[in-house]
């Protein structure tokens, strides 16, 4: 997914004649006029951009100037907002033995383990989304690690029936103990293990939003992979436009087109991290529930308040498929959804209709 920006910005300056009136008589020297005093030129918002790397995957920021932030203040800010993401990772990555998760993983089946707020938080989060997904987005997906391979690993093998079916007991939620006094997570059997991947970049983009927030820009959106949020409006008063990846189309074509403005967007897609063995398409979103990759969807884009909602939220939407998902998505407030199905069909939540502008219908393939 990417973001189409655009920005015309209008200035007008309107000057007023001024009469000057004769001065009257008088014996007295005249008067030294002041000088005059020039006046400072109008504000224009300017466009700035960047880019960055981390949680594996790739950054990007615009925002516009303010009276008070120039170009080099908001170029600041994004490196800030990067340090805030970075930190994140390295709390909840599973690809660091030193992370806080891979702590918990590492003590499975022996005893919990205290985890800073943020950390113990977002697990919690997890597990309501697995509550109210019917477990259907289930951070215990991490337990296959090994088997799939889609990441640097990429693998185009899938394993096998019986190896899937020996680590099915480990998927599922209620393995994860969390205790909200002591703080501490633990993991009530052996081989089990939780992976944030499917919700640590969307509370990553939160708090790198924040943090713009924070230095003071009031038109901006960030970007982590499929997650983005927006926060104002641009320059000229337009919201922020978000594209919706046409799943089966070349990168960079969107099917539909979305105002985003102090909301978050994420899509969810089998087109990333995938693969194609005799005639059938693998892809990284599993279905705890099978071990294998879901087969409902090809695209969920959810909009919603937040961007650590719309990350947890796209998943369990892609698992279910459109009929139970959207009756998910209705039933949390400030959430819509663009749905495009195994079938190719798309479906748009009541919170979207009239917001979206089709751009065409999205390409049907394999």
């Amino acid at each position: 997914m990417r973001v189409a920006i655009w920005a015309a910005l209008l200035l007008c300056v309107g000057c007023r004649d001024q009469s000057v009136q004769p001065e009257p008589v008088s014996s007295a020297p005249p008067a030294t006029a002041p000088p005059a005093t020039a006046t400072p030129p109008a504000f224009v918002a300017e466009k700035v951009t960047g880019e960055a790397k981390a949680m594996g995957t790739h950054l990007s920021y615009a925002a516009f100037t303010t009276p008070k932030l120039d170009a080099a203040k908001v170029r600041a800010a994004f490196d800030a907002a990067t340090a805030e993401i970075v930190r994140v990772e390295r709390l909840m990555t599973t690809w660091r033995p030193d992370s806080e998760i891979s702590k918990v993983n590492a003590a499975a089946g022996k005893a919990p383990i205290a985890v800073s707020d943020e950390t113990f938080a977002v697990v919690a989060e997890a597990v309501h989304a697995s509550e109210i997904s019917d477990g259907a987005f289930d951070i215990t997906f991490e337990s296959l690690h090994g088997l799939w391979k889609f990441d640097e690993d990429l693998d185009p093998h899938p394993p096998s029936d019986a190896d899937i079916k020996a680590k099915l007991p480990l998927l599922s939620y209620k393995h994860i103990k969390l205790d909200a006094q002591k703080k501490t997570i633990g993991l009530d059997r052996d081989g089990v293990k939780i992976g944030l991947g499917g919700i640590a970049k969307g509370y990553a983009v939160d708090k790198a939003s924040a943090v713009l927030k924070s230095a003071g820009l009031t038109s901006f959106f960030v970007q982590a992979g499929g997650d983005l949020f927006t926060y104002g409006k641009k320059a000229d008063g337009t919201d922020w436009l978000a594209g919706v990846r046409d799943p089966r189309g070349r990168e960079g074509d969107y099917f539909v087109m979305l105002a985003v403005s102090d909301h978050a967007f994420s899509t969810a897609g089998d087109y990333e991290r995938s693969y194609i063995v005799g005639g059938k398409r693998y892809h990284h979103i599993i279905d705890p529930r099978t071990g294998y990759p879901a087969t409902a969807s090809r695209s969920v884009t959810i909009w919603a308040p937040t961007a650590l909602l719309a990350d947890e939220i796209d998943d369990a939407v892609f698992i279910v498929g459109p009929e139970k998902g959207l009756k998910l998505v209705e039933s949390i407030d400030g959430v819509g959804a663009v749905i495009v199905d195994a079938k190719n069909n798309v479906f748009v939540s009541k919170r979207l209709e009239g917001k979206i502008q089709r751009v065409h219908p999205p390409t049907d393939a394999l």
